[in-house]
């Protein structure tokens, strides 16, 4: 009860105390994510007058002393010796652990936590622990919507500034990762490491109902709406579910007429790019299907699948009348005929 007394403004999420009410209005806007306070020098916005300040020291301090290196400045000699350790390779601080070696204390620190499975930092909303405070930081903006990341030649917005720096490559045209293999360069690292297992097989992330292996955890994720069933994607226009994003965007042209995909020699157009990749074998004369039995070529598997048929003898079509049985499901239609009365050729 003194303690109440002694602090009668209470946070309603946190139970958290305080003397003032406006240090406790500053407070709630942790919970909230709202940033009023704006700085007049880099419109870099904080939750509290306190934190503002602490940002203004940044522009007013005076950067004096100079690496020798890359020309950046900086307030203090401290701060200057640990920025040197880019330049010098030097790592002084190590992991018991797992003897990896860090260029400063802090980041070790963070390191350590690996180990531990501390998460000190915890979101208020969803109670989400973090090991590091700014990754902390990065999520409460999933909560509050803030993307305070701005793209100046299309105005996309990102939550985060390393997401703005990849999107920027769109433009730029920047590629700086590129395969130690076959040169191929990409323009993120995630793009980089999912291309590499191409070439070396693996495939990390396992199902864990029917165990099929996948080599990208978004494969994996699309996968098992086939064993839930999940179609979280609706055509607006006839209500068809799909699994993927992108069989919605292909079914969408059904809608709309649109075949964004033209073939350079004959100006035929597709709706999509597979249908114009098989088109354009018809011009290149490329088979790239061929029998192991008698070495003869096809433009498309299924074509392929067909004639393996008139070596294995397979039929896998059969009438339901007469229980003849035949290979392909056009010559099942037309045998059909011959018991309704039908006569296909007048």
């Amino acid at each position: 009860m003194e303690h109440a007394k002694e602090k009668p403004h209470q946070c309603e999420v946190c139970n958290t105390r305080f003397i003032q009410i406006v240090t406790l209005n500053e407070h709630i806007m942790t919970h909230t994510g709202e940033k009023p306070f704006k700085c007049e020098v880099c419109n870099e916005r904080c939750n509290t007058t306190e934190n503002l300040t602490v940002h203004l020291r940044a522009h007013t301090r005076k950067k004096t002393l100079k690496c020798e290196v890359c020309d950046k400045r900086f307030s203090n000699r401290g701060t200057l010796n640990i920025h040197m350790r880019i330049h010098t390779g030097e790592k002084p601080f190590k992991c018991e652990v797992c003897d990896k070696r860090f260029s400063n204390s802090g980041i070790l620190n963070e390191h350590i936590r690996t180990h531990t499975g501390e998460k000190p930092f915890k979101c208020e909303v969803c109670n989400k622990g973090f090991s590091i405070s700014r990754n902390l930081k990065k999520h409460m903006r999933t909560h509050t919507g803030e993307k305070p990341f701005k793209c100046e030649q299309c105005n996309k917005t990102f939550r985060q500034n390393g997401h703005l720096s990849v999107h920027m490559r769109i433009h730029t045209g920047e590629k700086p990762f590129h395969c130690e293999v076959c040169e191929k360069r990409f323009s993120g690292s995630g793009d980089l490491k999912n291309h590499t297992r191409t070439h070396t097989g693996e495939k990390p992330f396992k199902c864990g109902i029917c165990n099929k292996f996948f080599s990208r955890s978004g494969i994996l994720t699309v996968h098992m709406r086939i064993h839930t069933g999940e179609k979280p994607f609706k055509c607006e226009i006839c209500n068809k579910r799909f699994s993927e994003a992108g069989n919605l965007n292909i079914h969408m042209r059904t809608h709309t007429g649109e075949k964004p995909f033209k073939c350079e020699v004959c100006n035929r157009m597709f709706s999509q790019d597979g249908h114009l990749i098989l088109h354009m074998r018809i011009h290149t004369g490329d088979k790239p299907y061929k029998c192991e039995v008698c070495d003869k070529m096809f433009l498309k598997s299924g074509n392929l699948n067909l004639h393996m048929r008139t070596h294995t003898g397979e039929k896998p079509y059969k009438c339901e009348v007469c229980e003849k049985k035949l290979t392909q499901s056009e010559d099942l239609l037309i045998h059909m005929r011959t018991h309704v009365g039908e006569k296909l050729f007048v």
